[in-house]
């Protein structure tokens, strides 16, 4: 059993094959509802609605292209202007600002990191220690974090134990059945933060 077609171009070929089925056959088929003459003129309205679509269709593709063409046009003849005003006026952003533009931004300078917080012992046992800590709250971005030691005695001075990216560290082969102190400092390009409180140990 034939199904009615769906797209428009198998619609109008089985259009044009009924009127021609239709015309040809008039002993089977002497008045059918729709005359073969308006089936016809149908037809040509659809054929003639689908080519003006098509051409619209490339009218807009073209209107599209000479639109884009326009604009990157006016872009580089801006751009030129904006370049010659901005060494015009050594990128004075006061006067750049009378064309509606303004001078290069100053890169911000990058701060030291805050403080690390709440520095704890997670877990210590057989030479290793883990410690965890929470970020700044304050301060430039952090790139790493430096975890320090140091012997309990007094005036013993902190050495560098380990760098760590996250905000907790298992440090093992540390010194047993020694008093140990550790803190954590935030680090990036612009320095240190201040040190995080001190936790004391015995591994």
């Amino acid at each position: 059993m034939s199904k009615f077609p769906r797209d428009e171009a198998g619609m109008l070929a089985l259009a044009k094959e009924m009127r021609d089925g239709f015309s040809a056959n008039v002993d089977v088929y002497p008045a059918p509802p729709v005359a073969t003459d308006a089936l016809d003129a149908s037809l040509d309205a659809c054929e003639g609605a689908r080519d003006a679509v098509q051409a619209a269709k490339a009218a807009l593709e073209e209107a599209v292209a000479t639109k884009q063409a326009a604009f990157d046009s006016l872009e580089e003849e801006m751009r030129t202007d904006i370049r010659y005003a901005e060494n015009t006026v050594h990128f004075d952003d006061a006067k750049l600002k009378r064309i509606g533009w303004s001078g290069r931004k100053h890169p911000t300078p990058m701060k030291e990191p805050g403080q690390a917080r709440s520095l704890a012992v997670r877990q210590q046992g057989g030479g290793s220690i883990t410690l965890a800590w929470k970020r700044p709250s304050d301060g430039g971005k952090v790139a790493a974090y430096r975890v320090q030691r140091r012997e309990s005695a007094q005036g013993a001075p902190w050495s560098s134990a380990e760098m760590a990216m996250e905000t907790e560290i298992t440090l093992s082969g540390q010194e047993r059945g020694k008093e140990l102190e550790y803190r954590v400092l935030a680090v990036n390009k612009a320095g240190e933060g201040e040190p995080s409180n001190t936790v004391t140990v015995v591994l």
